[in-house]
């Protein structure tokens, strides 16, 4: 059987001008990125991880070393998808040194082959100079979760102006692609038809050139209200609720294991 041949940023960025909708998901670990890669053309290693795997209320306490232990294991599953690793705080607010040291370390040890950051006008230093050393860049504009505790909590970007010149500006910076996060639908339909670069949506309505969605999110393995960005494509969480409670009755109740289930 012959091997997949894996995308590239290139390829991701010559999607749009071939109008082909790029589909992202994120991927936290080794099954997930096998199941995941033969559907999506980019596996986003989000910081993500944070909250919908550790517990925590926002994205800020995920450490390198651990958005590296889990990129490691998705690059190792991918074989099709570009994947791409999200650079936690605070490694770029540092500066570019900071970054591409961070970066770095990214790439050599996991196997991935891009980075994502965010920020607009603010990063273009950063990500001309991790350009500039061979790492392709995803950009991330709009609400900003690494930004949590300065917002006052996760709210819609309303200001159109400013969304439009970071997006133009991490273009001109060298970003192979842009995540537009949390911003009204028509003010990302603007951003998408002036950039060359795609526009990947998350809470951004239906005209960017991609979507990204969190892989717990849309299989519904989450408590709570589900986000407004969110579509349910499956409620696992019941599913794994009812399994679980069937393999506890059947365990008390002496039939399982059974005979299939035991050597002779």
């Amino acid at each position: 059987m012959s091997k997949q041949v894996r995308l590239t940023a290139p390829n991701i960025t010559a999607m749009k001008q071939s109008g082909e909708k790029i589909v992202v998901v994120t991927a936290y670990d080794y099954p997930t990125a096998q199941l995941a890669d033969p559907h999506a053309d980019v596996l986003l290693v989000g910081d993500s991880l944070a909250m919908v795997v550790q517990g925590h209320d926002s994205t800020i306490p995920v450490t390198l070393d651990q958005m590296i232990y889990h990129g490691e294991m998705v690059a190792r599953a991918a074989e099709r998808a570009l994947v791409v690793v999200d650079l936690p705080f605070p490694t770029f607010q540092l500066g570019p040194t900071s970054a591409l040291e961070a970066s770095a370390r990214i790439l050599k040890e996991t196997g991935a082959q891009a980075v994502k950051l965010e920020g607009g006008v603010q990063r273009t230093e950063t990500i001309k100079m991790l350009v500039q050393a061979g790492i392709p860049v995803m950009a991330h504009v709009g609400l900003l979760p690494q930004n949590v505790l300065k917002l006052g909590g996760y709210r819609v970007q309303r200001d159109a102006d400013r969304l439009i010149s970071d997006a133009l500006a991490v273009e001109q910076a060298g970003a192979f692609a842009v995540v537009l996060e949390c911003v009204p639908a028509e003010a990302a339909a603007r951003v998408t038809e002036q950039l060359t670069i795609p526009t990947i949506g998350i809470g951004a309505g239906p005209q960017c050139d991609g979507q990204v969605l969190v892989w717990h999110d849309m299989l519904g393995m989450t408590e709570g209200e589900t986000p407004r960005h969110v579509r349910l494509y499956a409620d696992l969480s019941e599913t794994i609720s009812e399994s679980l409670a069937q393999y506890r009755a059947q365990v008390r109740s002496g039939k399982f294991p059974g005979s299939e289930n035991s050597f002779e």
